[in-house]
């Protein structure tokens, strides 16, 4: 049974700092690649961060490029995402993925999903 949990949330101010973290069970860690999403209220949810959990390669969306950093500790099954320089279009609920990367980087979420982690940052 796959799970993933995330921890780490909470409130900031802007220009604060955050690190949640997954940590999944029940699939083959080192293999595929992990992601973080969120989801503001009325959006939809978008990917934020992908690691391909193998060689550590990273992607991101361009409007948290140089603040956030993705990272994962494959003995631990945990997948990390470091937030800084926080502002308050960040504020969203904030999910971890497990999937694939293509041959050009592109990611592919499976259908397992943790419960959300809340990230609000007030001006």
């Amino acid at each position: 049974q796959v799970q993933l949990v995330e921890s780490g949330g909470g409130s900031v101010q802007a220009g604060g700092s955050l690190r949640l973290s997954c940590r999944a069970s029940g699939i083959v860690f080192s293999i595929g690649a992990m992601a973080w999403y969120r989801q503001a209220p009325g959006e939809q949810r978008e990917l934020v961060a992908s690691i391909k959990t193998s060689s550590g390669s990273t992607t991101y969306v361009d409007h948290v490029q140089g603040r956030f950093v993705i990272s994962r500790d494959n003995a631990k099954n945990t997948v990390y995402l470091q937030m800084n320089s926080l502002k308050p279009e960040d504020t969203a609920v904030y999910y971890c993925s497990t999937g694939l990367t293509d041959s050009s980087g592109n990611y592919h979420p499976s259908n397992y999903w943790g419960q959300g982690t809340r990230v609000t940052v007030s001006s």
